[in-house]
C-alpha cells in the first residue's frame, strides 16, 4: 500500500539518517503504509525476527531505532500471520525502554512502555497491558499525541474487559485532549473507539440514542482515517459499523458494511483483520439462523488466528464457531471448541473472555457432566465479577437457573457447595477433554483421522493430545502405522 517516499540521506550523517528513517517510518505507520515503513527502514532492519542494525549509532539513537524495528514488528505480524511476532516486538521495544532508562529520558520511557502495553493487549493480556498503559500516563503528564496514544489504548483495555463505564470515562474526562490534537490518525482512532463503547452502552443501559451517537462518531472517524489516508483504520469502521447494523437487526445492510470491510482488508493484504470480519459476519449469519454458512466464516476467522498466535481474537473467534456448531447439533465439536476457547483465553490471561466462553458451554450444550456444568458456572462467575454489563450478569442468572434446575432434577442441590469448592477447573476440563475424544474414537471405531474431522482439528493435534494429555486412551485408537523408512513422499 502507498509508495515509500524516497529519502535523500546523502548530506546525513549515519545518526541523522538512522532517526529521519525512524521519523518517517511512523508517519508511515500512522497512514498504515507498513509496507512502505518496513522498505524505509531496510538499511536499518532486515524484517520480523531479527534484531536491527545499530553498531556504530550514538547511544541516544540505539533505542529509537529498536522501538522503530518493534512498533513495525507488532503491525506487521499482525497483519501477517506471523505467531511470534509480539514476542519479537515485545523484546525489541523492552530493550528500548532499558536504554531509555539509562539515558533518563523518560518521556521516551512512557512512550516505549505505550507501545509494549499495545503487545500485551493484542495478546489479550489485558491485567499486564492496563497496568503498562497506567504507569506510561503517569509520566505522560503533557497533554499532546503521546498521551493520548496511551489513554486510547487504556480504553481499549477497559472495553475488552467489558467494563464499558470505565471506557468511557476515559474518553469523556479527556475530550478536550482529543480535541486539541492535530494527528488524524489518532483523532479517528478516538471517534472510532467512542462508537464502540458507545454501542455497547446503548445495549447495557438501553438507551437507543446512543446507537445514533455511535453511527455520528463512525462518521467523524471515517472522515479523519480518510485524511490520514489509513485505509487499514477505515475497514474497521466499516465492520464496527456492520456489527451496529447487526445489533440493530438490520442484517442486509449489515452484510454490505462487512463486504466492504473485507474489500478493503484484501486490497492491503491484510489476512488478521479480515478474519475479523469474518467472525462478525458469522455472528450475523448466527441471527440470520444461517448456521452452515456461519460455520464457514467462523472456520475461516478461528484458521486466521490461530496461524497468526492472536489468542484473544482466537477465543472469541472459538466461541462463534462453538455456537455456530451447536445449532446445527454438532454438539461434539461445538464442546470441542468452547472448551478450546476457555483455554485459549484463560492461557492468554483473558479472564474475561474465558468468563464468556465458560458462560457460552453452559447456554449451548445442554448435555454437559452436572460437576463440568457447576464449575463452568463456578469460573465464569469469578472471571466476571468485574464487568461493568448488564448483559452478562442477566445471563449469568440465566445460567444459574440453568444449574439449580439441572441439580434438582438429579436429586442432588444439596451437595452443590461441596462441589463447587472441591473441583478444580483444569482438571475438569481435561475429564471433559477426555470424555470427548473418548466419545469420538468410539463413533469412528478408533479412527484418529475420522475422529479429528468430527472436533474440528488436525489429525496432528489429535494425536498430539492423545499422547500427551491422554495416554489411557492410546487403547481406545487404531494401531499407528509405522510407514517403511525407505519410502518417502514428496508433497
Amino acid at each position: 500500500m502507498g509508495t515509500s517516499p524516497k529519502l535523500d540521506t546523502s548530506n546525513l550523517g549515519a545518526n541523522a539518517e538512522a532517526n529521519l528513517r525512524c521519523q518517517t517510518a511512523l508517519e508511515l505507520r500512522d497512514r498504515g503504509d507498513y509496507d512502505g515503513a518496513r522498505d524505509l527502514m531496510a538499511p536499518l532492519w532486515a524484517g520480523i525476527g531479527s534484531r536491527p542494525k545499530t553498531e556504530g549509532l550514538h547511544a541516544t539513537v540505539v533505542p529509537e531505532v529498536l522501538l522503530c524495528a518493534g512498533i513495525l514488528t507488532g503491525w506487521l505480524g499482525s497483519r501477517n500471520e506471523v505467531k511470534e511476532a509480539d514476542n519479537y516486538a515485545r523484546d525489541l521495544i523492552t530493550e528500548s525502554i532499558t536504554l531509555y532508562e539509562e539515558l533518563g529520558d523518560s518521556k521516551k520511557v512512557a512512550e516505549a512502555r505505550t507501545e509494549l502495553a499495545y503487545c500485551y493487549w493484542r495478546a489479550g493480556a489485558n491485567d499486564e497491558a492496563r497496568i503498562l498503559f497506567s504507569i506510561a500516563l503517569e509520566r505522560l503528564t503533557t497533554e499532546g499525541n503521546t498521551r493520548a496514544n496511551a489513554l486510547l489504548g487504556l480504553s481499549v483495555v477497559e472495553w475488552s474487559a467489558s467494563r464499558y463505564d470505565e471506557s468511557w470515562k476515559i474518553l469523556t474526562n479527556n475530550a478536550s485532549l482529543f480535541r486539541k490534537i492535530t494527528n488524524h490518525t489518532l483523532k479517528g482512532f478516538y471517534h472510532n473507539q467512542s462508537a464502540m463503547t458507545l454501542r455497547a452502552l446503548a445495549t447495557e443501559r438501553d438507551r437507543s440514542d446512543y446507537f445514533q451517537r455511535a453511527i455520528k462518531h463512525y462518521e467523524e472517524a471515517d472522515y479523519h482515517f480518510t485524511l490520514a489516508r489509513h485505509t487499514i483504520y477505515r475497514a474497521h469502521v466499516k465492520n464496527n459499523v456492520g456489527y451496529l447494523l447487526f445489533k440493530l437487526s438490520r442484517l442486509r445492510k449489515a452484510h454490505e458494511y462487512l463486504d466492504h470491510a473485507r474489500r478493503l482488508f484484501v486490497s492491503v493484504s491484510d489476512k488478521v483483520r479480515a478474519a475479523q470480519v469474518d467472525d462478525t459476519r458469522a455472528q450475523v449469519f448466527i441471527a440470520q439462523e444461517k448456521y452452515a454458512e456461519a460455520e464457514v466464516a467462523s472456520r475461516n476467522a478461528v484458521s486466521s488466528f490461530r496461524k497468526a498466535g492472536r489468542q484473544s481474537f482466537l477465543a472469541e473467534a472459538l466461541v462463534t464457531y462453538g455456537i455456530a456448531l451447536a445449532r446445527q447439533t454438532k454438539t461434539v465439536r461445538a464442546q470441542s471448541a468452547l472448551q478450546e476457547a476457555v483455554e485459549v483465553a484463560h492461557d492468554a490471561g483473558a479472564l474475561n473472555q474465558a468468563g464468556i466462553a465458560a458462560l457460552t458451554l453452559i447456554e449451548e450444550i445442554e448435555e454437559l457432566p452436572l460437576e463440568l456444568l457447576l464449575t463452568a458456572y463456578d469460573k465464569a462467575s469469578e472471571w466476571l465479577a468485574t464487568a461493568q454489563s448488564a448483559g452478562l450478569l442477566t445471563r449469568l442468572n440465566h445460567a444459574a437457573q440453568k444449574v439449580i434446575g439441572r441439580m434438582r432434577s438429579e436429586n442432588k442441590l444439596e451437595r452443590t457447595e461441596v462441589v463447587f469448592k472441591a473441583l478444580y477447573f483444569p482438571d475438569e476440563v481435561l475429564k471433559f477433554e477426555s470424555g470427548l475424544i473418548r466419545r469420538a474414537l468410539v463413533e469412528v471405531n478408533g479412527s484418529v483421522t475420522y475422529a479429528a474431522s468430527i472436533l474440528g482439528i488436525s489429525y496432528q493435534r489429535l494425536a498430539r493430545i492423545i499422547e500427551t494429555r491422554h495416554p489411557d486412551l492410546l487403547k481406545e485408537r487404531t494401531p499407528v502405522r509405522r510407514r517403511p523408512k525407505s519410502q518417502v513422499t514428496i508433497a
